[in-house]
């Protein structure tokens, strides 16, 4: 069974639903992942943007979330304490901020990505930014599932 993510907010390729942007209640959407390949002690997460005009633009990264997990539910927001460690991602804000392109700038897709760690815990401390949460994690990564939405203002 490959190692897919899905969410319960949205299909694949559609458009992310207002609340789940900063133009809604800017929380993330509720994530389930199943076909967890096997020897998975941890689970990272990244949300990231490759249409933005300065490059890809992270809106969050989680990490050391335990590896008997089949998803996340929805509701984590920016400064919100979560049961996982979160990186400060490029709107400089810990946690997750959602889709919020400048109005006119077209469709952005926006990429959630899980990937199944063989490490339990990557050993960060303190604020990180979430470009070095995929550094830490790139050697440890067993597979990767991703799911895309689309936004526009």
């Amino acid at each position: 069974m490959p190692f897919l993510l899905l969410s319960p907010g949205f299909p694949p390729g559609a458009a992310i639903p207002r609340e789940f942007t900063c133009d809604g209640s800017d929380i993330s959407p509720p994530l389930d992942w199943n076909g967890v390949p096997p020897g998975t002690a941890s689970f990272a997460i990244v949300v990231e943007d490759p249409d933005a005009r300065g490059g890809t633009f992270r809106h969050w990264a989680a990490w050391d979330i335990g590896g008997g997990n089949t998803g996340l539910p929805g509701g984590f927001r920016a400064g919100q304490v979560a049961p996982f460690p979160q990186a400060r991602n490029d709107f400089a804000k810990i946690g997750y901020s959602g889709p919020c392109p400048p109005p006119g700038a077209g469709l952005h897709h926006y990429h959630f990505i899980v990937m199944a760690l063989s490490q339990r815990s990557l050993g960060l401390k303190g604020p990180v930014a979430a470009a070095a949460v995929l550094s830490a994690a790139e050697p440890y990564v067993i597979a990767r599932a991703e799911l895309t939405g689309t936004y526009r203002r």
